[in-house]
C-alpha cells in the first residue's frame, strides 16, 4: 500500500474516532503512532520480524514531537495571554468596562446588548481566550440583562457569541498557533486581527439592532443616564487602553524602527501590568491562586492538543499527503476564489464536530500549502498572484479567514463551546437556550467572513505598516 493510501484509511480513521467522543488529542496522537507504525513497517514488506523495528522508529519519531515543537518560544505567548484576562477579570476591568459601554451606548434598541458586545471587544483585547470571556460575561451582563426585560435566550445568545471577538482581537492564542503552525510571522497575524476583530463587533452591533428594533421585547433601550455619569464611568475602563497600547507598542514599535521586544516579553509585560492593577484593587491570594489556576488548566488542555495533533502532523508529512492535496487543489478546473470558499465552507461543517483549536491543528498542515499553491506558492509576488496579494500577505489572511470561521465554530451546534460555557455558567438557562439565541449571529458571521474575503484590505491593510 502506497503510503498516499495509509494516510488516507488513517485520517479516515482518526476522523471516526473524534466523531464517536474521543477527545482531539488521544485521537490524532493515536492516529500519527499506528500510522508513522504502518508506514514504517510497509517499508519492510510488512515482514512480522520487522515490526518491533517499525514500533521503535515511530515511537523515536513520535517521541521527539512535544519536545522540539512546544519548546518554541513563541507558544509561551499562550499562558500569558491566557493569564492576562484572568488577571483582568480580578482586577474589575471587565465590569469597568461593562458599566462604561453601558452608560453610553444602552439608550440605543437593544443597548445593553451591544454594550456586551463591544465590552467583550475591549475585554478580548486583554484575553487571548474566547471560553474565558464568554464565561466571565455570563455572570456580569446577562443578569443585567434579564433585570432590563431581555429576553433570556437572545441574552445568553449576545454573550456566547461576543465571547468569540477574542479569537481575532489580539492577544489571540488562536492566531498564536496558527502562526506556529504555518510558520508566519506572529507580530504580523496579531495586528491582523485587530481590524477585523472590531469589523466583527460593528456587525454584531449592527444586527441587535436591527433585531431590537423589529422585536420591540427582545431587547429595550435603558436610558437616564447623565452625561456627568457617562464621563465618570471612563476613567476605571482606561487601564485596558494602557494595557493594550502597551503589548502592541512593544511588539510593534509605532515610532519606527525594530521592534522593543517580542511578543512573548509584550505578553508578559501585559500579565504583568494587569497583576498590579488587580493588586492595587484589592485581589487577594485566593483570587490570585485561582487566576493561576485556571491559565495552568487552559493552557495544559491547548498544549495537549498541541502535542497530540503534531505527532498526526508528523506522520501526515511521511504520508505525503499534504502535498499530494496541494496538487489536486491546483489541478481543479473552478475558480481559485470558489475553490477558497468550499474550503471556508467546509470549515464550517467540520467545526459542528470538533473544537475550534483541534480542528486548525489538523487540518492546516494540509490545507495551508494547498492555498498557498493556488495563490502561486509562498514566494510569489502580488503581481503575479491568483488573490493579489503576496504570499506572506496571502497566509496572513487566509490565517484570519479560518480563525474567524473558528470563531464561528464556537456557536455552532452541537459542541459549540462557548454555549455549552454559558450554560455551564447560568443555571437558568439550558444549552439549547443558548443555541438558540446565538442563531441570528451566524447570518452575521456569514456577512463578516463574505466581505473579509471580497475585500482582502480590511485584513492586511495594519500588517502591511509593519
Amino acid at each position: 500500500m502506497e503510503p498516499i493510501e495509509i494516510g488516507l484509511w488513517v485520517t479516515g480513521g482518526m476522523l471516526v474516532m473524534v466523531v464517536l467522543g474521543m477527545r482531539v488529542a488521544f485521537a490524532a496522537a493515536m492516529a500519527g503512532v499506528v500510522g508513522l507504525i504502518w508506514i514504517f513497517w510497509s517499508k519492510k514488506g510488512y515482514d512480522p520480524e520487522e515490526f518491533s523495528w517499525a514500533l521503535t522508529v515511530a515511537a523515536k519519531t513520535a517521541g521527539q514531537v512535544p519536545h522540539s515543537k512546544v519548546s518554541s518560544q513563541a507558544l509561551s505567548l499562550i499562558p500569558t495571554f491566557i493569564l492576562i484576562g484572568y488577571l483582568a477579570y480580578y482586577a474589575g476591568l471587565t465590569k469597568a468596562l461593562f458599566e462604561a459601554a453601558k452608560r453610553w451606548i444602552a439608550w440605543v434598541p437593544g443597548g445593553l446588548a451591544v454594550s456586551t458586545v463591544f465590552a467583550t471587544a475591549g475585554f478580548a483585547a486583554v484575553s487571548g481566550a474566547s471560553v474565558a470571556t464568554s464565561a466571565v460575561f455570563a455572570r456580569i451582563a446577562i443578569p443585567e440583562m434579564l433585570a432590563n426585560g431581555y429576553n433570556k435566550k437572545f441574552a445568553a445568545g449576545v454573550v456566547a457569541a461576543g465571547g468569540t471577538l477574542a479569537s481575532l482581537i489580539p492577544p489571540s492564542a488562536i492566531l498564536v498557533i496558527y502562526a506556529i503552525i504555518v510558520e508566519q510571522d506572529v507580530g504580523k497575524l496579531l495586528l491582523a486581527g485587530f481590524i477585523p476583530g472590531i469589523f466583527s463587533a460593528i456587525v454584531y452591533a449592527g444586527l441587535i439592532i436591527g433585531i431590537a428594533v423589529v422585536f420591540k421585547n427582545v431587547g429595550p433601550p435603558v436610558t437616564g443616564f447623565t452625561w456627568r455619569e457617562r464621563f465618570a464611568s471612563l476613567p476605571p475602563a482606561l487601564p485596558i487602553v494602557f494595557v493594550v497600547v502597551t503589548i502592541v507598542c512593544f511588539v510593534y514599535n509605532p515610532f519606527g524602527g525594530d521592534a522593543w521586544g517580542t511578543p512573548t516579553e509584550g505578553g508578559a509585560i501585559g500579565a504583568f501590568v494587569v497583576l498590579l492593577m488587580a493588586l492595587y484593587q484589592g485581589m487577594r491570594w485566593t483570587q490570585l491562586k485561582d487566576a493561576l489556576l485556571e491559565t495552568a488548566k487552559l493552557s495544559v488542555m491547548i498544549f495537549s492538543i498541541i502535542w497530540g495533533v503534531l505527532i498526526y502532523v508528523r506522520f501526515l508529512g511521511f504520508a505525503e499527503l499534504p502535498a499530494a492535496f496541494s496538487d489536486w487543489i491546483v489541478s481543479l478546473t473552478m475558480a481559485p476564489m470558489l475553490i477558497l470558499i468550499c474550503i471556508l465552507l467546509a470549515y464550517a461543517v467540520l467545526g459542528m464536530f470538533m473544537d475550534a483549536i483541534g480542528m486548525l491543528l489538523l487540518t492546516l498542515p494540509v490545507v495551508y500549502p494547498a492555498v498557498m499553491a493556488l495563490n502561486g506558492g509562498e514566494a510569489v509576488s502580488a503581481a503575479e498572484s491568483t488573490f493579489g496579494m503576496s504570499g506572506p500577505m496571502c497566509a496572513i489572511w487566509f490565517g484570519i479567514l479560518v480563525v474567524k470561521m473558528a470563531e464561528f465554530c464556537l456557536i455552532t451546534p452541537p459542541i459549540g463551546l462557548n454555549c455549552f460555557v454559558v450554560a455551564g455558567v447560568r443555571d437558568d438557562l439550558s444549552v439549547q437556550d443558548v443555541f438558540k439565541g446565538v442563531t441570528p449571529f451566524f447570518i452575521a458571521d456569514g456577512v463578516t467572513i463574505a466581505l473579509l474575503v471580497a475585500f482582502p484590505s480590511i485584513v492586511l491593510w495594519l500588517p502591511s505598516l509593519a
